[in-house]
């Protein structure tokens, strides 16, 4: 690791002022931030990634004509909640000491003493806030304290919740001053918006007693069925979400658009303070159900997956109008980035002709860089010339390290461990910020990227693709090592052919597994 890195955590930093020098950015000088995070949507669903996509992302496609497009950036895990943790906390999911995850009941992944980018950036001087998917957890409220919260499990219904009562742990108590979040994903009970620490309607029903559980006749099931049992609502591929309590007032088709206007009202308060403004904003598309709206429904060849891509390109537009529209544009950074790859496997690049995740092997959940392989694309008129492409490594988890870095605030050692400053790639710098990047799978299998090398603590996927796993034979490979210069499709497996270099990741995988980065410099 180069002693720059160590320096990025332990020394105060200052923002490059505009004449080149440095020097410490005040209030007025600091760029407003806006992260725009879809769900589950992959590199290759972003038009100006892949030559062949079937999407149409024009709003997008203008955000990288503007600004920096990066091709080798990843997200910090295969899955929504790892990979959020990363962004939010600028540290690997798999250091969390307990795992406990029950859809949108999951208890909080945060501690509260833990630092976090929203808190960093109020340290900077920020106004803060968090619209959209959480997914980290929240600190509920039980009805009755002698029955767990969970009443049901094998078939969730209502369960012992107070969704009248003050909810804890809220990203208010993490760092944000604002928010505006559903629990977890949209195929994932509890259906209801908490706003700061209540529930926004906490008259709840199940959407079972809403929603017809299929289309009858016009029902049309793929593989993703397997998902979903008989009191769950499946009508066709990608339109699918579970039976569980939801506020009579929560419209699914209505969710996309109600946090993007809930986002776009934050920037529109927030202007008006004598601050600068920091909005985490993570969509609720494409993941499932796919429900485009009426404006964007058989605007592209994808039907309501392309549909439904379309409306993450119009909540971007919408963004960048606002901040246009409210005077701050030049000053204001804008990164457009996937949590994870998107669950679209080989029956639907037959089916569709679109790879999701193209350029790369596999999905979502993989180890495979199809699960952790992301569109990243950053616009900031002020220092950024538009247009240019990034082909270094770097990781979502970056963007804690990157903001402080912009805005001179000093990062203790044991704070965002594991997130480094690419700044220097956004002034144009060449020199690479990082010299490699961990992957989390789905099912917690470790892999390390070093250069052109990728090694994989296992056989299989380790995700959503099959075979997910596969159990070594004797005197056959224990993991996996491929070439990603030579072989960017992980098809040669190189682990018996090149067992110095096989060894070498190994031990290095397993040294930053247990001690982090910067506390091994």
């Amino acid at each position: 690791m180069k002693i720059t890195s160590l320096l990025q955590h332990q020394l105060p930093l200052l923002a490059l002022g505009a004449a080149g020098t440095t020097a410490a950015a005040t209030p007025q000088q600091r760029p407003n931030v806006v992260i725009i995070l879809a769900d589950d949507m992959g590199y290759g669903d972003v038009a100006c990634n892949n030559p062949y996509a079937r999407t149409a992302t024009p709003a997008i496609n203008n955000l990288a004509a503007a600004g920096l497009r990066f091709t080798d950036a990843h997200s910090a895990g295969s899955l929504s909640g790892p990979s959020r943790y990363g962004l939010v906390t600028g540290r690997y999911f798999f250091r969390v000491d307990n795992h406990r995850e029950y859809f949108g009941y999951l208890e909080p992944d945060i501690e509260l003493q833990r630092p976090t980018i929203g808190s960093m950036m109020q340290r900077a001087g920020y106004t803060t806030g968090c619209v959209g998917k959480w997914h980290l957890g929240l600190e509920w409220t039980v009805k009755d304290k002698r029955k767990p919260q969970i009443l049901t499990p094998e078939v969730l219904g209502y369960t012992n919740t107070d969704f009248s009562a003050r909810v804890e742990h809220t990203p208010n108590d993490v760092g944000f001053d604002y928010s505006f979040i559903l629990p977890a994903s949209l195929d994932m009970p509890p259906y209801v918006f908490v706003e700061n620490h209540r529930v926004v309607d906490p008259d709840v029903t199940l959407t079972a007693e809403v929603y017809p559980t299929d289309k009858g006749a016009e029902t049309e099931y793929a593989w993703d069925r397997i998902y979903t049992n008989e009191r769950d609502i499946y009508w066709e591929r990608g339109t699918w979400w579970r039976n569980g309590e939801m506020s009579r007032s929560f419209k699914f088709e209505e969710c996309l658009p109600t946090v993007v206007s809930q986002g776009v009202e934050f920037i529109r308060r927030a202007v008006k303070d004598d601050k600068p403004f920091f909005l985490y904003l993570p969509l609720t598309g494409p993941h499932t159900p796919w429900l485009p709206s009426e404006e964007s429904k058989g605007t592209t060849l994808l039907g309501s997956y392309g549909d439904f891509v379309r409306d993450i390109d119009n909540a971007v537009a919408r963004v960048c109008q606002t901040l246009r529209e409210s005077g701050v544009e030049e000053n204001t950074i804008v990164i457009f980035a996937s949590d994870n790859g998107a669950p679209w496997n080989d029956t639907d690049i037959q089916k569709y002709g679109h790879s999701s995740n193209w350029s790369s092997r596999g999905q979502k959940g993989d180890a495979w860089d199809g699960g952790h392989h992301i569109p990243l694309i950053i616009r900031w008129p002020d220092v950024i010339k538009g247009g240019n492409v990034s082909h270094h490594t770097v990781g979502l988890i970056d963007l804690f390290a990157t903001l402080a870095d912009i805005n001179g605030v000093p990062l203790r050692p044991d704070e965002a461990e594991d997130s480094f400053s690419f700044k220097p790639i956004l002034y144009g710098d060449t020199t690479p910020t990082r010299d490699h990047i961990l992957y989390f799978s789905g099912d917690h299998t470790l892999a390390i990227k070093q250069g052109d090398w990728k090694y994989i603590d296992g056989l299989g996927s380790a995700g959503f693709s099959a075979p997910q796993k596969v159990s070594p034979t004797p005197n056959g490979p224990k993991g996996q090592l491929y070439n990603m210069k030579d072989d960017p499709l992980e098809q040669n497996n190189l682990y018996l052919q090149d067992p110095q270099r096989t060894e070498k990741m190994s031990r290095e995988l397993e040294r930053l597994r247990k001690q982090g980065y910067s506390r091994t410099l």
